[in-house]
């Protein structure tokens, strides 16, 4: 008979902490969990929400509050409840990491839910993985979601002294991902950045250069992280490891809690019009010191999001938060 235990120990390092995870392990994972009665799940729940440390209950509080910032009882419209809740494959990483939390409740209870780059704020309460930072945006209730794809993380044995005195960045560049277009438009030339895209399709050819992996791109002291669609996906890998990231305020969060992030402490901001990069880049590569304090911060900020049984009590309470303030 298939346990939770037996899966747990046999999968336990499938969705762990690290620069990529196999999705072909990640959807067998998610497949098995379906071999688990629901009513195992459920009976679990109160002990998991059962935190009696307070300080360590303030801090789970706060970060439920950030992510979910319902204060008043709204009535639903066209929600979906948790039994009608169907396996769709344009967004199953979204439907199962969503479905990891949703089984801990009751079949009745209802919900609403936006998949992909979301950037626009929904009329009613959903669950989603993106939004604007500012603006009144307590109808995103931010989840943590496509978690194989957004939260990898490196362990980086190169150390900053070592690594190159340049700005790095590959990646996809579209003509309706501006910001990326207008950094390229600036700055393709410049001496201190080795940037380039590697969609073979895109019509800038000049553009175009072969990709880096991870591992080579931790040789630049600095790594560039550009919003795209929403936010920019290399982020939390960048400030995982020993080089620093680079780039504008970002205008959009996820569970990383991008609008937490303090410029010039825990990455290198630049202007949205990037007309100071030369400026900056030099400074820090004249300054090791104040680099190697942002990379301290950065890492200990990322460290927050490496528990994992802490990381789904938060996700837990933003669920009970949300049912509990919507009818």
């Amino acid at each position: 008979m298939i346990t939770k235990d037996k899966i747990k120990d046999t999968f336990k390092n499938i969705l762990s902490v690290q620069t990529s995870t196999s999705k072909e392990l990640f959807y067998l994972f998610n497949f098995l969990r379906y071999t688990i009665p629901q009513g195992l799940y459920k009976k679990r729940l109160n002990k998991l929400l059962n935190v009696s440390n307070t300080e360590e209950r303030n801090y789970l509080i706060d970060r439920v509050n950030y992510y979910n910032k319902l204060q008043e009882k709204v009535a639903l419209r066209n929600a979906t409840a948790i039994k009608d809740f169907k396996f769709r494959h344009e967004f199953s990483t979204y439907y199962f990491d969503t479905y990891e939390l949703t089984r801990y409740f009751p079949l009745d209870l209802k919900f609403r839910y936006e998949f992909g780059d979301i950037v626009d704020i929904p009329e009613q309460p959903a669950f989603l993985k993106s939004r604007p930072i500012h603006g009144n945006n307590e109808n995103s209730v931010l989840l943590k979601l496509n978690k194989v794809r957004h939260y990898g993380y490196v362990n980086d044995g190169l150390k900053y002294e070592d690594k190159k005195d340049l700005l790095v960045w590959r990646g996809n560049v579209t003509d309706n991902k501006t910001k990326r277009v207008r950094f390229f438009e600036a700055h393709f030339n410049n001496p201190l950045c080795d940037i380039g895209v590697t969609w073979r399709k895109y019509r800038i050819k000049v553009w175009l250069k072969e990709k880096m992996t991870l591992r080579q791109q931790l040789e630049y002291k600095f790594i560039l992280s550009l919003e795209g669609h929403d936010v920019a996906t290399n982020l939390k890998w960048v400030m995982s490891s020993n080089s620093v990231a680079v780039m504008p305020e970002p205008e959009f969060e996820t569970w990383f809690m991008e609008g937490r992030l303090i410029p010039n402490y825990h990455y290198i901001c630049i202007k949205k019009d990037y007309s100071d990069l030369n400026e900056k880049i030099n400074y820090y590569l004249n300054n090791k010191e104040e680099a190697l304090k942002i990379i301290k911060n950065a890492n200990e900020y990322v460290n927050q999001f490496k528990n994992k049984k802490r990381e789904k009590i938060i996700s837990l309470m933003v669920l009970k938060k949300y049912f509990d303030f919507t009818i």
